[in-house]
């Protein structure tokens, strides 16, 4: 009960009781006591000329106590409405300060009723707000310090082309450690290399070299537009690759170097124990085993060439020579060099490829899905067009790959085979590459490989 006469509206229900007493308490006195008895008293005993009091009428009445009533009832509403008034005033100075961005601001006031729960909601609120903004700043502060410590050259330009942002391996790159803020920066690169300044300009992603303080440096380029804050802004980022690719370099080198180091063992160690051997099967005279002898390192030989000859073709691809082919006589000699069924039918419009580099790769591939372990009358050729794409595409019913082998497959001298040279989808991918294409690898639903050859073709006019 307590509680809700102490609650707003209890208040006002008060206030209200009280001002209806105090209007019909003065409604009373004016018309019927002690006022009219006053009057009396003062026209009798004093001789005053005053008018009597029951000629006020009920009008008079209502008149008298409006008058006596209406500077009470200002008063109470005063009293009613301050303290909402100084709460509409304080929300008013925090609504400021959160526009400014201030979140330290709370009332100090103590109150048991609604406006009191107001209140110490409104001071939750900004509690919330200053450990939000707290912890803004200080992941702020975290990723500003990550930003300006990495090697990755960042250079943040606004519409207008002005520096918003740089950390300090841009200032190095671009200004000699000074800060790059507010400055232009097609200005800035009016001074810098110009592969690099004309790459910037492609507004592309690019791999460049560029000649820097008597040595050669590779930078990669990546360049995204965004909007911050709703103004447009540009992201550039610089990032030197000279040690990592010098170090996947090496790497590779390691790499061929073991594979071509096991295949002259594999093949140079069974010569020499032959020659070993023939040499004395020709001191004792047993000239009827030496043809078998001199066979057998010949095919090691023939094999070891032929070993080289793969690693040679792949360093000394040379640029392909695209020309329009017709896909019958294209399809009938690749049948020659490999079995394969044709899925799709043959597509009336002819090819734009290098057809010797397209073949070979083909026959690589067709050769890899019969080895592959699937039934050999499910290694299937695809011919599909799509758009102003073409797609030649490879698949078979084998045990398909894992995800740690599709992710390296396309890499040079990277096999599964024991007698592999990693040569073969490597091969593809930098033909398909030199023809301005891609090579994909995926398994298939119900298992088995898919390759896809994916090739640009001429638009029709």
């Amino acid at each position: 009960m307590w509680r809700r006469l102490n609650s707003l509206r209890g208040r006002l229900t008060l206030l209200l009781a009280v001002a209806a007493f105090a209007g019909a308490a003065i409604y009373a006195g004016v018309t019927q006591w002690p006022l009219p008895q006053l009057l009396v008293w003062m026209r009798k005993d004093l001789a005053l000329s005053i008018r009597a009091p029951m000629q006020l009428g009920i009008y008079g009445g209502l008149l008298a106590s409006a008058i006596v009533l209406l500077p009470l009832a200002f008063w109470l509403a005063g009293r009613v409405m301050a303290p909402v008034s100084r709460l509409l005033r304080a929300l008013e100075g925090a609504v400021a300060s959160y526009r400014d961005g201030d979140f330290s601001f709370s009332i100090a006031i103590d109150r048991r009723d609604e406006l009191g729960e107001l209140i110490r909601m409104h001071n939750a609120l900004g509690q919330t707000l200053r450990e939000q903004r707290q912890h803004l700043v200080q992941r702020e502060l975290l990723l500003d310090t990550v930003v300006q410590n990495t090697p990755v050259a960042l250079v943040l330009t606004d519409s207008s082309g002005r520096v918003a942002y740089a950390n300090i391996a841009s200032r190095h790159l671009f200004n000699d450690g000074r800060s790059l803020h507010g400055l232009d920066f097609a200005a800035l690169l009016v001074d810098a290399p110009e592969a690099l300044r004309k790459a910037v300009e492609t507004g592309e992603d690019a791999l460049l070299s560029v000649e820097m303080e008597g040595s050669e440096e590779i930078f990669h380029l990546s360049q995204r537009a965004f909007r911050l804050q709703g103004r447009p802004h540009r992201l550039h980022l610089f990032r030197r690759m000279t040690r990592e690719l010098s170090r996947q370099e090496v790497a590779t080198w390691k790499r061929v170097i073991r594979v071509i180091s096991h295949e002259l063992n594999n093949s140079l160690a069974p010569i020499t124990s032959l020659s070993h051997s023939g040499a004395e099967l020709a001191r004792r005279g047993q000239l009827d085993r030496l043809p078998g002898v001199f066979a057998t390192i010949g095919e090691r030989a023939l094999h070891l060439h032929r070993f080289i000859a793969g690693y040679a073709s792949f360093a000394k691809l040379p640029t392909p020579q695209p020309v329009s082919v017709v896909w019958q006589p294209f399809l009938d000699g690749l049948a020659l060099h490999c079995q394969y069924r044709l899925a799709t039918a043959v597509p009336e419009q002819s090819g734009h490829f290098d057809a010797v580099q397209i073949e070979q790769v083909l026959i690589n591939l067709i050769k890899n899905a019969h080895e592959s372990g699937g039934p050999e009358d499910e290694v299937t050729l695809s011919l599909l067009e799509v758009g102003n794409e073409l797609r030649i595409e490879v698949a078979d019913r084998g045990p398909g790959m894992s995800e740690t082998v599709l992710a390296q497959a396309l890499l040079p001298f990277y096999s599964t085979k024991r007698s592999g040279t990693g040569l073969g989808l490597a091969l593809a991918r930098e033909i398909a590459e030199a023809h301005g294409g891609r090579v994909l690898l995926a398994n298939r639903e119900g298992g088995g490989l898919r390759v896809s050859l994916r090739l640009p073709q001429l638009v029709s006019k």
